[in-house]
């Protein structure tokens, strides 16, 4: 393969000072901070010329979102990457560094997962919405294996509200597409309707709580939030018929 034009070169080192600017605000002064404006003037050029590179404001920050979730991935990953191969450790591990990166990350945090729809970021809001970035595989790929190699308690599909039901049958196929793809193919048949369900409200419940914690929005004062946290997990797992350890 040819090394890059010069041209080439700067293009890319001039989107990485984008990114890298837009990454800092916000960091310093959260999602809002991240407009064309005030990254053209922390980099000295004018506002115009970022439409070389991106298209909108909302083109750069999907991009950002895009940049953190991968380093979020990367810190997930980091953190499993000594455990044993055993789906259900690894699937606690990942909640457990989820909430701890959302605390570490708050701005960050409010970009990819609390930004409301028509806002800042108006893609993000689950980790499950985009199943095949960084987050959603890695996440995916230890709730397949618990999925292939436990028997979970499941609910029967008729309580699944016929509402959801085509919501949820299209979540499905998705799933199984992308569990394949990470090698943790499951057969059709055992995720069904209500197990579907079930993966939909253990994810909602984690990302309530974490979402609560970050924001201080519990409805009492918590003195020890990680026993609480705790907790929530150990609830989850017995819904399920799991152990969380």
């Amino acid at each position: 393969m040819s090394s890059p034009t010069r041209r080439g070169r700067a293009r890319a080192a001039t989107e990485q000072d984008i990114r890298r600017t837009a990454r800092r605000l916000l960091v310093d002064d959260g999602p809002d901070a991240v407009t064309l404006r005030a990254i053209a003037r922390e980099l000295g050029i004018t506002a115009p010329a970022l439409y070389r590179y991106y298209e909108s404001r909302d083109d750069l920050v999907e991009n950002l979102r895009l940049d953190v979730c991968a380093d979020l991935a990367a810190e997930l990953a980091v953190d499993i990457a000594d455990l044993p191969d055993d789906g259900m450790l690894q699937l606690f591990a990942i909640c457990k560094g989820f909430r701890r990166w959302a605390l570490t990350h708050t701005k960050e945090f409010t970009l990819v997962f609390a930004s409301p729809t028509g806002g800042v970021g108006t893609t993000a809001g689950s980790a499950l919405h985009r199943l095949d970035e960084p987050f959603g595989r890695i996440f995916l790929a230890a709730a397949g294996q618990v999925l292939a190699i436990h028997d979970l308690v499941m609910p029967p599909n008729d309580v699944v509200p016929p509402e959801l039901r085509d919501d949820l049958t299209a979540f499905q196929g998705e799933l199984l597409a992308v569990l394949a793809e990470s090698g943790r193919a499951i057969a059709p048949e055992k995720l069904d309707l209500g197990l579907t369900y079930l993966m939909i409200q253990f994810w909602a419940r984690l990302y309530g709580h974490v979402t609560l914690e970050v924001f201080g929005n519990y409805p009492i004062p918590v003195s020890k939030p990680d026993v609480l946290f705790e907790a929530m997990l150990a609830d989850l797992a017995r819904d399920v018929g799991l152990d969380a350890r």
